[in-house]
């Protein structure tokens, strides 16, 4: 093992383990901590594990608590200085060695024992990738189940045999196809085989442990291809049934793929990294089965975005997803069918999808619908249809500067210049809103008002004709550069 990777742990952690083997225990870097630091990825929690027994751990560090039944104490961590801070809880889970007994729940062990070794430690853990364990003080790395060359052959396995494993904790199943998204692993086949084989016991997990699974899949650098691997082994109909409905089901002449492919090309083509707009992008289309009436290229799905409004709400909800991320999903779902054709949708029109949707929410429904048309089989990169749309969302959202923004107002004209209320006052402050337009360092009460006083020795006529030829010039301007930013004529 190279020394480095002891240089990429923080000393203020480094230091725990290291205060464990000053009081003469065993203590190692465990799990997932290792495995990123193997594979150059910073870890996001750090993990030790050692023979010292709880309220031994708590004598040598008095700032600990120790609140459950598993042997695993919290400690907490000053940074030091010039370190990066851990994490928000500042907290380290030293946990004494263990075994499990049997797993009748299929969700937590029966009975917890401590064990004496590491390796009886490390017997227990789900994949050889996260059997892995580093001393603070030796250079090699514990390894009793070739995680190290799994690491390099990118492959996940599980430690010993894969179905023990998984009737320990169904919810491993899960975590298997979660590290194939985010890694680009494989999953070797008799871990494989067992995922299939015992996929219904992931009916016994609580559904926000399955949330948080979804989340880090749905959240990884290969979502669909992560789709994909939960119906492969069998665990989507117990996640998402309503998912699977598209599978098969072939659509009209708009589109090359049957429902389930083109939901997961959407997944795979959509630019957000936002968990609820890929979600929403997963099941924008979810509606379209039970909403398809007739066969072939002339087959139609009336309303299936809003009966796959409906449905994303369950399917979230039941999933225990915040409110927040339900409420924004399901409305991208719903509102994911607006009309735009360039030359035909005015800006009015655009107005009221802006005024349906949201500002706040206009480049998510974007991110939406470009994961739905680059997911159709047709376009190769971003339609220039949307890219008009995109183009006179910010036409229509950039309106000109506002009277309401100078710094005087009609009644500081009325008084500084003496004037009664009249069509004039209204030209003067055109006009001024011309000249701010222009160069926005004038938009000072000083220069308004001084150059009122200019201004009103001109007739009505000529302010209203000056003002608009300014306000007019900038407008045209400003369309120039967004077209040219949206690529648009």
């Amino acid at each position: 093992m190279n020394t480095s990777l002891h240089q990429n742990i923080p000393q203020s952690i480094l230091s725990l383990a290291q205060k464990l083997q000053d009081a003469g225990f065993e203590a190692y870097f465990v799990g997932g901590c290792v495995r990123d630091l193997l594979m150059g990825v910073k870890p996001k929690d750090w993990d030790i594990t050692t023979n010292a027994r709880p309220e031994e751990i708590q004598t040598i560090f008095p700032d600990s608590f120790y609140e459950n039944t598993f042997g695993t104490v919290g400690v907490k961590i000053d940074t030091l200085p010039n370190e990066e801070s851990i994490d928000e809880d500042r907290v380290v889970e030293i946990t004494t060695y263990r075994t499990e007994s049997t797993y009748s729940d299929k969700r937590r062990p029966d009975t917890i024992s401590f064990a004496n070794t590491l390796q009886e430690d490390l017997k227990r853990r789900d994949f050889t990738i996260n059997a892995l364990a580093l001393s603070p003080s030796e250079k090699t790395i514990k390894d009793f189940y070739e995680g190290q060359k799994d690491i390099e052959r990118k492959v996940i396995r599980a430690v010993g045999d894969p179905y023990d494993r998984f009737r320990e904790d169904a919810l491993r199943m899960m975590r298997a196809v979660r590290f194939f998204s985010q890694f680009g692993f494989s999953i070797e086949g008799p871990t494989l085989e067992a995922i299939q084989k015992n996929a219904k016991n992931l009916q016994s997990i609580a559904k926000e442990r399955i949330r948080i699974e979804l989340e880090k899949i749905i959240l990884s650098p290969r979502p669909s291809e992560g789709i994909e691997m939960l119906e492969k082994t069998h665990l989507l109909q117990y996640i998402i049934p309503e998912l699977r409905e598209g599978i098969g089901v072939t659509q009209n002449l708009h589109h090359t793929y049957t429902v389930w492919e083109h939901n997961i090309r959407a997944l795979r083509t959509c630019p957000s990294k936002k968990l609820s707009v890929r979600l929403a992008t997963l099941l924008h289309d979810v509606g379209k089965p039970r909403t398809k009436r007739g066969n072939g290229k002339y087959a139609t799905f009336y309303n299936h975005d809003h009966v796959g409004a409906r449905m994303t709400r369950n399917i979230l909800t039941r999933l225990t997803f915040p409110k927040a991320v339900v409420d924004h999903a399901t409305l991208l779902v719903d509102q994911h069918l607006f009309y735009y054709n360039v030359g035909e949708v005015t800006d009015s029109a655009v107005r009221r999808v802006i005024a349906r949707v949201g500002k706040e929410n206009i480049k998510d429904l974007i991110d939406v619908r470009i994961g739905d048309r680059l997911g159709s089989g047709v376009p190769k990169a971003k339609p220039y249809r949307l890219r008009h749309f995109e183009y006179m969302v910010e036409k229509v959202l950039t309106d000109p500067v506002s009277v309401k923004e100078l710094k005087i107002h009609g009644n500081d004209l009325i008084q500084e210049l003496s004037l009664k209320p009249s069509p004039k006052i209204g030209a003067l402050l055109d006009v001024l809103l011309g000249e701010v337009i222009e160069d926005a360092s004038k938009n000072t009460r000083e220069f308004l008002l001084s150059r009122a006083h200019e201004l009103n020795k001109e007739n009505l006529q000529t302010l209203r004709a000056y003002a608009q030829e300014k306000i007019e010039l900038q407008r045209k301007k400003d369309e120039e550069e967004m077209k040219k930013k949206y690529w648009v004529e």
